[in-house]
């Protein structure tokens, strides 16, 4: 959504994200047993809106999947595999090329036990992951220890269960001599630079120090804001609402000899076409929810619907027809104006301007409410609103105060249409856009990375040659010719189409690259420039920091973080960031889902006061994250001197690559001051 935001404003808008905990799945267990030898044992999960856990049996190059481990057991079998249930929701997934089974709002996983012995204990884990659309969870446990009697336990399984247990026995030594050979190995391989009191001061919380950098809070809602400014300027310059403003000016100028009078009732006037959009966008918010415009905005089948309306709005733009709600409503409206007294019949004109003025704001507000949808904000659409309604009824305010004003406005005339066509290129640029989401959540490859910049070339060129008159639309005025805003115009979308032909052999377009699809649907790409870390560990990374004497970027991660991949497709591959990670800093990626075995396994003490055991090395840099940086979502960024000391705030999702520069830069500023 910022990122439609921020083309409609022409710039690119940067927003930091701090360092915090997140906790959007609250799951419980319980061992359920009746009067027979069998049981369950069951996870239920509270999922927060917004979020998703993934299902079971994703596959090894898929997002972390909901599995059971057993730590020890005695007296228990385990029956079958661990069992969703739930409303499992299935898509495509561009990034992992595969279907994605996810569980929203809520699920249970269940796993099937039998009873051996009179007695019984096992102390087993469920490990899930959670994302949502900016952010993922690190493989999170949830632990079960129970002990107690059996229920009714056949005699005869039980006898089977003790053969097993003594062939374990018998084979014990081998294997323990096994895991101390493998321990060994891995003693050997592990960084020596560093002595233990060295490592114990890098792992010292920093979390005060990073919450005392100023970081801006997320200023989407002010974007939203401004986006529908500019809406609105833009809507106050068509065919449909322009050439109201002098009449209506007139009107209320005629309707009382009190020049203040009128100007008040202009205010009035004024004040109710804002009250009627934002309630607009009200509904829209009451009507879908934070959530829902969330999923609709990530939904291939709306994404579609999408797409076409947009196609509608622009062919509409371009003169095929006009989008006109029926005559008897706005003659109503008006009726009722003239019937009415005070400020109902005040309130009742500002809606006839809505209605009469629908062929050209509603492709408007169409495509407003829709870009704010993937905000995911109760509220977006009600300030997108307030924005788009200011800017269309300060005019009519103004002009009413200072009547002189009209002399100098600009005439209606053949300009507008031009307008008007110049938006139907951008509702058609932008309708490849949500044909975009659709191609990729299904898989068709219909509009790969060069087809949709072709598209876009295309597009703008057009739009280039249009502005310079060179062919016309059936709206247009005859013998138009070419005035100097329109060529300036003309320059930059040429400009622009030009500036995206590299794409097609590869090029990242970073002012683009937010609406492209992404890199890895390119079939011809010349273009190599890969920034690799240098360290996936951290004592390691953090011991070549102190020889080099460099700063260290740390890069909390995982294999099935979906944004981790978009940001390093999107900002790592820029050449200027690629030259400061590779050169300037030492780069350390922890996986937090490595799956790797721990030489031993580390019962900590975790942030929130419980105890955890730290069985795999992904657990361990999830326990560092926490621990240290007081976070525990990926990606997370985060600057360090080689002592551990953070030199500016962190950094997590944001495609803006120039921000994302000031980021790096800031950093090494930090760290030559010091």
């Amino acid at each position: 959504m910022k990122k439609s935001m921020t083309m409609m404003l022409l710039l690119l808008v940067a927003m930091f994200c701090s360092a915090q905990m997140q906790d959007p799945v609250k799951f419980t267990a319980q061992l359920k047993t009746g009067n027979t030898a069998e049981g369950e044992i069951v996870f239920s999960g509270k999922i927060q809106k917004g979020w998703h856990v993934y299902s079971t049996n994703l596959g090894s190059d898929g997002p972390i999947e909901a599995s059971f481990h057993v730590d020890k057991k005695d007296g228990v079998e385990l029956v079958g595999k661990l069992t969703p249930r739930g409303k499992e929701i299935s898509e495509m997934d561009p990034m992992f090329g595969m279907k994605l089974r996810y569980f929203e709002h809520s699920v249970q996983f269940v796993q099937k036990v039998k009873f051996t012995k009179p007695t019984y204990s096992i102390k087993c884990y469920l490990e899930f992951g959670a994302c949502n659309e900016e952010m993922c969870m690190p493989p999170t446990q949830v632990e079960l220890n129970k002990h107690g009697k059996s229920p009714a336990v056949d005699g005869a399984a039980a006898k089977e269960e003790e053969t097993k247990e003594e062939a374990k026995e018998e084979a014990a030594p081998a294997d323990t001599a096994k895991a101390v050979a493998a321990t060994d190995s891995a003693a050997v391989a592990a960084p020596a630079a560093l002595g233990s009191d060295e490592v114990k001061k890098l792992w010292t919380p920093v979390i005060d120090e990073l919450n005392d950098y100023d970081q801006p809070v997320s200023n989407s809602l002010f974007y939203i804001f401004l986006a529908g400014i500019v809406g609105g300027l833009v809507a106050l310059f068509t065919p449909c609402v322009w050439p109201i403003i002098p009449m209506t000016v007139s009107f209320f100028l005629k309707r009382n000899k009190s020049r203040k009078k009128a100007i008040r009732e202009a205010v009035i006037y004024g004040v109710s076409i804002v009250v009627i959009y934002v309630a607009l966008g009200l509904v829209v918010s009451m009507l879908f929810g934070a959530s829902a415009l969330n999923a609709l905005s990530t939904n291939a089948i709306f994404n579609i619907a999408f797409c076409l309306m947009l196609v509608v709005f622009a062919a509409s733009f371009f003169g095929a027809f006009e989008i006109t709600l029926p005559s008897s409503w706005s003659n109503k409206m008006d009726q009722k104006s003239e019937e009415t007294s005070g400020l109902l019949s005040i309130f009742l004109m500002a809606f006839t301007l809505s209605l009469v003025s629908f062929s050209c704001t509603g492709p408007i507000i169409g495509f407003l409410l829709v870009a704010v949808a993937s905000e995911g904000s109760i509220v977006a659409p009600t300030i997108g609103m307030l924005g788009f309604a200011i800017a269309l009824a300060v005019p009519f305010a103004l002009f009413a105060m200072f009547p002189t004003l009209l002399k100098s406005a600009p005439k209606s005339g053949g300009w507008m249409n031009v307008l008007k066509v110049t938006l139907g290129f951008v509702e058609l640029a932008f309708a490849l856009k949500f044909l975009s989401v659709a191609d990729l959540a299904y898989g068709w490859h219909i509009l790969d990375r060069e087809t949709f910049l072709a598209l876009w070339i295309a597009l703008f060129t057009l739009l280039g040659l249009y502005l310079l008159g060179l062919f016309n639309f059936p709206h247009d005025d005859e013998g138009r010719r070419t005035n100097v805003p329109q060529f300036f115009l003309a320059l930059a979308s040429l400009a622009f189409a030009f500036y995206m032909i590299p794409g097609l052999w590869g090029a990242p377009l970073k002012a683009v690259s937010a609406f492209a699809p992404p890199m890895n649907t390119q079939d011809f790409n010349l273009y190599k420039n890969e920034v690799h870390p240098r360290f996936t560990d951290y004592e390691a990374g953090m011991a070549a920091a102190r020889l080099e004497g460099k700063p260290v970027m740390v890069d909390f991660t995982g294999f099935g973080c979906v944004n981790c991949r978009k940001m390093e497709a999107a900002v790592w591959t820029d050449a200027k960031v690629a030259d400061l990670l590779n050169q300037k800093y030492v780069l350390i990626s922890l996986f937090v889902d490595d799956k790797t075995p721990l030489p031993e396994q580390i019962e900590v003490t975790d942030t929130d006061g419980s105890k955890r055991t730290l069985r795999t090395v992904g657990d361990k840099w999830s326990y560092l994250q926490r621990y240290k940086f007081g976070s525990n979502t990926q990606p997370m960024y985060i600057l360090i001197d080689n002592e551990g000391k953070p030199l500016t705030g962190s950094r997590s999702y944001d495609e803006d690559i120039s921000e994302y520069m000031d980021f790096l830069n800031a950093g090494l500023d930090a760290y030559a001051n010091r």
